[in-house]
């Protein structure tokens, strides 16, 4: 008897995506300290990212997006430590609750500090932010050593990237890529109003 072959002309094998290595980190945290962007893996989809405090680089992220300054912003960090300098202290009750969802999929929309500047909060009093159970992200956090701007991979009216060959046909050369793979979510994470309790995106 003959054995089938494992794969045939129209089952080509997928390549998974390399893991992320120390060394990758330490590049990227060096772009992200000089300013630059950077696309990198998180639960869904993948992500672009810059140093939240840098003008130039937020405003150079939002020219690739196509997207209005007004808008905000979403944060994710590695702890809530990393977020406490953004955001206003919480109530007990009101960090209980934000605090039991994290680390996960869901982004907050928190009151924000006043010294928040404006390219990150938008035309807004509150901030997004999420502690991310993405292990590579989380990684990425640690490796700059606090919170990064997550904004999904698209420029506006496209669906956001789900591989580094798709980001790489939307942006060229004008950012780089971390490697990894991305999580087991089906869509970009959920957002929940903290002051309303409003759901204003189901993950």
């Amino acid at each position: 008897m003959t054995r089938a072959p494992t794969t045939t002309h129209n089952t080509p094998h997928r390549k998974a995506p390399a893991a992320v290595t120390p060394w990758h980190l330490r590049a990227a945290r060096r772009r992200l300290q000089q300013g630059g962007i950077l696309a990198y893996p998180t639960e869904a989809v993948y992500g672009l990212g810059c140093d939240p405090l840098n003008a130039a680089a937020v405003l150079r992220l939002l020219e690739l997006k196509q997207r209005s300054v007004d808008a905000g912003l979403i944060l994710i960090a590695a702890d809530f430590v990393q977020l406490e300098r953004f955001v206003q202290p919480l109530s007990s009750a009101l960090r209980r609750r934000v605090l039991a969802s994290w680390p996960g999929p869901v982004t907050w929309l928190l009151p924000a500090r006043p010294e928040v500047p404006a390219w990150l909060r938008g035309a807004h009093a509150t901030l997004a932010v999420r502690v991310t159970a993405h292990a590579g992200s989380r990684a990425l956090c640690r490796a700059f050593g606090g919170a990064l701007i997550s904004t999904s991979a698209n420029p506006r009216g496209r669906p956001p990237a789900r591989t580094a060959l798709q980001v790489r046909r939307y942006f060229g050369d004008a950012l780089a890529i971390l490697p990894g793979p991305l999580g087991t979510g089906a869509r970009p994470s959920e957002i929940r109003d903290a002051v309303t309790g409003e759901t204003l995106r189901k993950g």
